[in-house]
């Protein structure tokens, strides 16, 4: 079994709407994966079914083995333990620092202070933030807030990232910044990489395995593909 295994996989909303029908893919550990697609594609969908956001209706997901759907709602925190998030909106807290923002999670684990302080200062050097611990999100631009949700999304070294829309509130210049970053994540530390995206430039910059999705079902899966969707979507 690979790393992400989702096996016939259809979820149908509480209003009727199927967002997904009998869906099938799987993702190597290590992969770097852009889920592209129209609005209605399905593509959110599928991100939130891998850190449980959303449980299929129909099929199985698993992430490094476990069958994720099956957890039950206590033991979801465990899962989010192995799993970063980076979202478009930053969701930064924003009457904590840098550093209270990064180290939020590792604190809400349970983690000692003497544990939580190396790994944020580690994680904000890998983002290259280690100078604004003491700011505040209202105190740095979009690129450093989209930062410093990467530092908080690593902190834990996760074997999984997950990034919906990252670059959706940023101008070009720093959309490549923060991508070049994520790339190097990935890269360097092994992290499998998950994204669903509409930026067509990065997508067709960065060739990387790209799963089309439309209507609620995978229409492409191109290894070091590019930004193609049919005009009809």
């Amino acid at each position: 079994m690979e790393f992400i295994e989702i096996q016939d996989c259809t979820k149908v909303y509480k209003n009727g709407v199927t967002a997904l029908s009998d869906v099938n893919l799987s993702i190597k550990k290590g992969d770097f994966v852009f889920v592209i697609g129209h609005t209605a594609s399905g593509k959110s969908t599928l991100i939130k079914l891998l850190y449980r956001e959303e449980k299929p209706t129909k099929g199985k997901v698993f992430v490094g083995g476990v069958d994720v759907a099956k957890l039950r709602n206590s033991k979801v925190y465990k899962l989010r333990r192995k799993v970063g998030i980076v979202f478009q909106d930053f969701k930064l807290l924003p009457k904590l620092t840098v550093y209270e923002n990064v180290a939020y999670p590792l604190a809400s684990y349970g983690m000692k202070t003497s544990e939580i302080r190396p790994l944020v200062l580690a994680a904000l050097e890998q983002v290259g933030l280690k100078d604004k611990t003491r700011s505040f999100p209202d105190q740095l631009s979009g690129g450093e807030q989209q930062r410093v949700c990467i530092a908080r999304a690593i902190v834990n070294k996760p074997r999984l990232l997950i990034c919906d829309e990252p670059t959706g509130n940023l101008d070009p210049e720093t959309s490549k910044e923060i991508m070049d970053l994520i790339n190097r994540i990935n890269k360097e530390l092994g992290t499998t990489v998950v994204m669903a995206t509409h930026a067509k430039d990065i997508v067709n910059r960065m060739k990387k395995r790209v799963i089309v999705m439309k209507e609620g079902l995978i229409e492409g899966d191109h290894l070091k593909g590019g930004y193609k969707v049919n005009e009809s979507v």
